[in-house]
């Protein structure tokens, strides 16, 4: 998000010489540039030799790549230290899978948030059933996290939920805060007690707090919908007009058997805002424009879609997000990094659709750039191992991070050596390549920029 509310909205050239600390005099005005000592080149190309290389492209496009130097390690990232909730202490962390975190500039200051895919006490998953959405809050990255004070708004109620099916007893005629079709259910013995949110999203926009989520597998209906407050970040929240009956978009068919006919609605939705304009990103390929006033999206007989570069075959791929950075847009996905075997043995890593041979490696971040928020996008790169399902942002001083979880479903973090520390609301840093390259990387080793 890029919006007039929202951290990422720095001064550019604060961007450039405080973020980044990577282009010096070359973000100095023009006085002050002519003042510096006299050199063989130009300030702005020493400059842009401080900017990291671009890794050249694996071929045949859609290859993975699994070097070390893109997961996130103990060097370029931290799990963040999150106020416990009396189900955590037995952890001794929070339990989080699709990490989101913002900054945000309020009152002059900087507002950290955090917020993403949490499970209730006594189940090992957030399905077939979640008790909603958590928030926190932080003066910086580094903390104190402390879960939003909800208490002034349900003094009983578990402090620094937000919104949740259970609260579904709130509903007033013309105040919708739980629709029918997000409330809990209960099937005829497959699962028992269903219905779950996931990936929420916290955004700010023209002033006002908005959470983007989506109703899971195990819901009535599937899909993404959005939530506004009408307080601050810790709410009230109450449901957008366009999802009393239904998420955004048209149901088609799709997700696992258990769905319904009709329920599966397109999911994993992100708010892009610039300017005044707001658009809602929905998974793989396709995006909407919100109306004005942000109760729904404009009607559309077919969304349109994003132009991009895609693998052949495209696997399915989740957590749609778009970026805008040094005047580019990056579009994020998240794909499965399949190991197979090459014919002469080898491993081969690559983004390919599941088939028999095929395992599952890493929940990995690919991403593409274009000069425009439709497209067409280049070809996409890995830009973080392991760190699917995520976003990019800024903090209050420019600098770039990523999210990760470690995905405990499948591959790499699933390994019982290895599950302990899955699951997890991890933060890491990125680096820019410069105008000229334009990608954006999970910080390799011994490149010292932040920006």
């Amino acid at each position: 998000m890029t919006g007039s509310d929202n951290g990422a909205n720095v001064d550019r050239r604060s961007l450039l010489t405080g973020a980044a600390g990577v282009l010096g005099a070359a973000a100095l005005p023009a006085t002050a540039a002519q003042a510096a000592p006299a050199s063989t080149e130009t300030v702005e190309i020493k400059a842009m030799r401080r900017h990291p290389e671009n890794w050249p492209e694996l071929e045949p496009y859609g290859l993975a790549d699994t070097r070390q130097a893109l997961w996130p390690r103990d060097d370029n990232s931290f799990v963040l230290p999150l106020q416990l909730r009396p189900r955590d202490e037995e952890l001794g962390r929070v339990w989080m899978r699709d990490t989101y975190v913002n900054c945000f500039r309020v009152g002059g200051r900087p507002l950290y948030v955090a917020t993403g895919t949490t499970r209730s006490p006594g189940l090992p998953a957030a399905g077939p059933w979640n008790d909603g959405i958590f928030v926190w809050t932080a003066p910086s990255l580094r903390g104190p996290w402390r879960l939003a004070d909800t208490t002034g708004i349900r003094p009983g109620a578990e402090r620094g939920k937000v919104w949740s099916p259970e609260f579904a007893g709130e509903n007033r005629d013309g105040r919708t805060v739980v629709a029918p079709w997000q409330e809990y259910w209960t099937d005829e013995g497959q699962f028992g007690k269903r219905g779950n949110v996931w990936a929420p999203e916290v955004h700010r926009f023209r002033g006002k707090w908005y959470i983007v989520a989506c109703m899971g597998d195990h819901s009535q209906k599937v899909g993404s919908f959005l939530l506004v407050s009408e307080g601050g970040v810790e709410g009230p929240y109450r449901l957008v007009e366009g999802n009393r009956d239904k998420p955004f978009g048209d149901p088609f068919i799709g997700g696992p058997n258990w769905i319904k006919p009709g329920a599966y609605h397109h999911i994993d939705g992100n708010l892009y805002s610039e300017g005044d304009d707001a658009w809602l990103v929905l998974h793989n390929n396709l995006y909407a424009k919100f109306r004005d006033d942000m109760e729904d999206i404009v009607p559309a007989t077919d969304l349109p879609k994003f132009r991009q570069t895609p693998y052949a075959p495209e696997p399915y791929l989740e957590g749609a997000y778009v970026f805008k950075y040094g005047g580019r847009y990056f579009l994020l996905h998240a794909a499965w990094n399949r190991a197979s075997a090459n014919a002469d043995g080898s491993t081969r890593h690559a983004y390919d659709p599941p088939a028999a041979g095929r395992t599952q490696y890493q929940y990995d971040a690919v991403v593409a750039v274009s000069d425009t928020f439709e497209g067409p996008y280049s070809r996409r790169w890995t830009a973080g191992v392991g760190a699917g399902h995520n976003n990019f942002f800024t903090d209050h001083a420019g600098h770039l991070w990523a999210t990760f979880f470690r995905n405990p479903n499948f591959g790499h973090w699933a390994d019982p050596s290895r599950v302990g520390d899955a699951a997890v609301p991890g933060v890491v840093r990125v680096e820019w390549t410069g105008p000229e390259g334009n990608r954006l990387y999970v910080q390799r080793p011994d490149r010292g920029h932040e920006g």
